[in-house]
């Protein structure tokens, strides 16, 4: 296996943005489609620099720790977090390249980082369409090869020469632990408890989005009122973008996707649909209890069709839309109390982009 992982290759032609575009083309959302490849070629350098940056950072080869960071690496993702960076310091004064660069590929790295280790805690088969490192090169060299990823996060930070940034992404690492702890504290018991659900999106989801947009603002010398208005337009996004993977979860059929039902109950995570679903039938709870303590339940196919059907017969899925298109204009209203400029439309556009991935 791992000499497959080693023989597939970054594709040279996969950029930023364009799964974004691809689903939004793909579900007749023309107009948001055509603005994203505008973006893309307004962006091309920076872009191009960013898929250079990463293809830098998978390089080394050393020990299995960062072969296990190189096997995620170089799977194709939406890579949000960098571009949000990129667009933010284009609202202010010119930044240098590099700098702008060492922090949008710290905001990815982080992510990345925390993907590896999520997948050892939540024993994850498969990330982006592939195995996922743990299967490839074991537990061990996957949270190394999160480790390497994180140290380097901070080196890139501590380089851009902003000892402010350097200050949050620590408190951010922690909050993503924090949160990560506590998700791990409920594994195995549902308990459909919003106050949780909150802590724990704001702390593995959102508190990075906020950093991917006060980095590049602050860079750009943006004033603090400003950096305010970004900080609550990231906070906005990240959980809309968490409320869209959530519905995710239950909207497709595996019929036709293939892929496990119920995945994040399987792994033991507090979704929003979930909670919307007890809420409107009480009687799921148990049932949801049941299956948290015993996921293999669900290896019973005529079950777990069963109870998906119960859980969607909610309208929990339409509910977490509604919510995630709620937080979405909430980021956008935030957005418009920022002087009109190109990268401020191009940031309305990647919220309206993120959150119709559910459409």
């Amino acid at each position: 296996m791992r000499e497959a992982a080693h023989a597939r290759v970054v594709n040279a032609e996969t950029r930023v943005l364009e799964p974004l575009s691809t689903v939004a083309r793909s579900h007749g959302l023309v107009d948001v489609a055509t603005r994203l490849d505008r973006i893309r070629r307004w962006m091309d350098a920076d872009l191009d620099d960013l898929h250079d940056a990463l293809k830098a950072a998978q390089a080394d080869r050393t020990d299995l720790g960062r072969h296990a960071a190189r096997h995620l690496l170089e799977q194709p993702g939406k890579r949000i977090r960098p571009l949000l960076v990129f667009l933010t310091a284009r609202l202010g004064d010119p930044v240098s390249g590099e700098v702008v660069r060492d922090l949008a590929v710290a905001a990815e790295l982080a992510h990345a980082a925390t993907l590896l280790h999520d997948d050892v805690i939540d024993q994850g088969m498969e990330r982006r369409g592939a195995p996922t490192a743990r299967l490839v090169y074991g537990n061990s060299a996957s949270v190394l090869g999160g480790d390497h990823l994180l140290i380097e996060t901070l080196r890139r930070v501590e380089r851009s020469g902003h000892p402010s940034l350097m200050r949050t992404i620590i408190d951010v690492i922690g909050h993503m632990v924090t949160a990560e702890a506590l998700q791990l504290e409920v594994r195995g018991r549902f308990v459909p408890d919003e106050e949780v659900y909150q802590r724990v999106v704001a702390g593995k989801t959102a508190v990075l989005f906020c950093w991917a947009m006060r980095a590049g603002a602050t860079a750009a010398g943006l004033s603090p009122r400003q950096i305010d208005i970004l900080d609550r337009a990231g906070d906005r996004l990240g959980l809309a973008f968490q409320l869209v993977d959530d519905a995710l979860d239950l909207a497709d059929d595996p019929e036709i996707t293939g892929k496990d039902t119920l995945l994040d109950l399987r792994e033991g995570k507090l979704t929003w649909p979930l909670l919307i679903a007890c809420r409107r039938d009480a009687g799921l709870v148990a049932q949801l209890q049941g299956v948290a303590a015993h996921p293999e339940l669900l290896d019973d196919r005529k079950f777990a069709q069963d109870l998906r059907h119960r859980i969607l017969q909610t309208g929990c899925v339409e509910a977490t839309r509604i919510r995630a298109t709620e937080a979405a204009d909430e980021a956008r209203a935030a957005l418009a109390e920022l002087p009109a400029s190109a990268a401020r439309d191009a940031l309305d556009t990647v919220v309206e982009a993120a959150v119709e991935r559910c459409r």
